[in-house]
């Protein structure tokens, strides 16, 4: 494993046990680091395309503010700003995805198209304050997650029910990068209109976090391994 990769799930790892312990401040020392430490490895990769490099760290950047933001989940204005700012990055690994190879299918739009007009209507029902914004980052996520889970990213690859099921082919794992980033971000909403005693909160924020980061360490795979 490549070092600064090592280093991004030590980071995570840390992350995780800040949130599950309400250490918050293990998480202001660690949180801001983890897409750093991936820009950095993006860097370091001879193997990758120049303009998807500017690309992916575009998209890394904008998800470090949206780290930061959300270090403090339960402030509503966080929220809101910190979708903002991984819609940029949704944004940007669907272009990544799209130079890739990647294209748009029915069979696997459509449950993520229900999937985010469910979402869309219980945020209208449980906080019309956040529906809007919300949703409109849904859209940037399932775009990206169908994009990602486009088999012909990785046409040597089982897929299975619409899954791509991951092999040696690091194009493989894009699909279950965004499945993550998908289940990550739903908890987010089902943690913000349920969850209410503090151990409850505590936990699901840790799942959001192991899951979003086991999302980002696969989708931010290059396309080919190094030689």
């Amino acid at each position: 494993m490549r070092p600064l990769r090592a280093g991004y799930l030590a980071a995570a790892a840390v992350t995780v046990f800040g949130a599950v312990t309400g250490r918050e401040r293990l998480q202001w020392l660690t949180k801001p680091l983890l897409m750093p430490l991936l820009a950095a490895d993006t860097v370091a990769r001879d193997e990758l395309d120049p303009v998807e490099r500017r690309i992916l760290l575009g998209s890394l950047a904008a998800a470090t503010v949206g780290d930061v933001l959300l270090i403090d989940p339960d402030d509503d204005r966080r929220l809101i700003a910190g979708a903002s700012s991984f819609a940029v990055m949704q944004t940007g690994y669907s272009v990544l995805w799209w130079r890739r190879g990647a294209r748009p299918r029915a069979a696997i739009a459509a449950p993520r198209l229900l999937a985010w007009a469910g979402a869309a209507g219980l945020l209208r029902a449980k906080a019309p304050v956040l529906a809007v914004p919300l949703t409109a980052y849904g859209a940037t996520l399932g775009t990206a997650a169908a994009l990602a889970s486009d088999p012909g990213l990785a046409p040597e690859a089982k897929n299975v029910a619409g899954l791509t099921i991951p092999n040696s082919d690091p194009r493989s794992r894009y699909g279950v990068g965004a499945l993550l980033f998908t289940v990550s971000d739903g908890l987010i909403v089902l943690r913000r209109l349920f969850a209410r005693d503090e151990r409850t909160r505590r936990v699901s924020e840790g799942v959001i976090l192991a899951t979003y980061a086991a999302a980002q360490y696969l989708l931010t795979e290059p396309p080919t391994k190094a030689l």
